[in-house]
């Protein structure tokens, strides 16, 4: 079992930064490969990026390719996501996921096991 807990996310204008942490704990952190998907209100939740279970290999969405970054810290059981240039169709909740897929290269909601409760990111134009 995991627990994972978002923080990070607020209100900011276009052009601007904010950085998402998810913060895990119980089962070995490193046991997992771990994501960010985000819903707007009305669409379906979807893949943002992700990252494998050392940080050896990244993917992104084509829509934040370039804007945001993944990186976890094993150390402290955190991962982030760094998010630039945020535009207002980022608006959106920010959920981060684990998987048990330790490569990370999985997009798709249903072979993620644990979820956190979502942080609200909304940018202004």
């Amino acid at each position: 079992q995991v627990q994972l807990v978002e923080s990070g996310g607020g209100f900011v204008q276009a052009g601007g930064s904010l950085r998402l942490s998810c913060a895990a704990s119980g089962r070995s952190f490193n046991s997992y490969a771990m994501g960010w998907f985000r819903q707007a209100p009305g669409k379906e939740r979807e893949f943002v990026s992700a990252i494998s279970w050392n940080g050896g290999s990244t993917y992104y969405a084509d829509s934040v390719k370039g804007r945001f970054t993944i990186s976890r810290d094993n150390a402290w059981n955190t991962v982030y996501l760094q998010m630039n240039s945020l535009k207002p169709e980022d608006t959106a909740v920010y959920y981060c996921a684990a998987t048990t897929i330790t490569g990370g290269h999985t997009r798709a909601v249903y072979e993620y096991d644990y979820w956190g409760q979502g942080t609200q990111v909304t940018v202004s134009s």
